[in-house]
């Protein structure tokens, strides 16, 4: 994964901080892998939607290019975009990583949640 290190930032795009979305280190590292192995785009966009067993439901999606009011964050090697709209529910998350065979994978450690799902793909605020 190429990171910007000059801190530039694309044109309507504000700078974040793992105050809003922290990237753990073995959630980097994977996210690092899967950009060069995916090949769609530098950025990962995580975004809330309506839907899922809890009411609301996290997407990620590898993207190249930004959109204006998308807020960057800089964490873990990775390159996080986050739409205004759901920063209002991913603030203080944590995304991590596990290889583990069962239960593995990515997993949200939201703080506002009041209630997830066992599958960890969708919450309740």
């Amino acid at each position: 994964m190429s990171v910007d290190t000059t801190n530039t930032l694309p044109e309507g795009v504000r700078e974040g901080n793992e105050k809003l979305v922290l990237v753990t280190d073995p959630a980097g590292v994977k996210l690092q892998s899967l950009v060069a192995r995916e090949q769609k785009g530098e950025y990962l966009r995580i975004k809330i939607t309506g839907g899922g067993c809890n009411g609301l439901s996290y997407k990620m999606k590898f993207v190249s290019d930004t959109k204006r009011g998308d807020i960057l964050v800089r964490s873990s090697g990775a390159q996080v975009l986050v739409d205004t709209k759901s920063a209002l529910y991913l603030r203080g998350t944590h995304l991590d990583f596990s290889d583990k065979m069962v239960g593995g994978g990515f997993k949200f450690s939201n703080p506002n949640a009041k209630s997830s799902c066992s599958c960890g793909e969708s919450f309740s605020i």
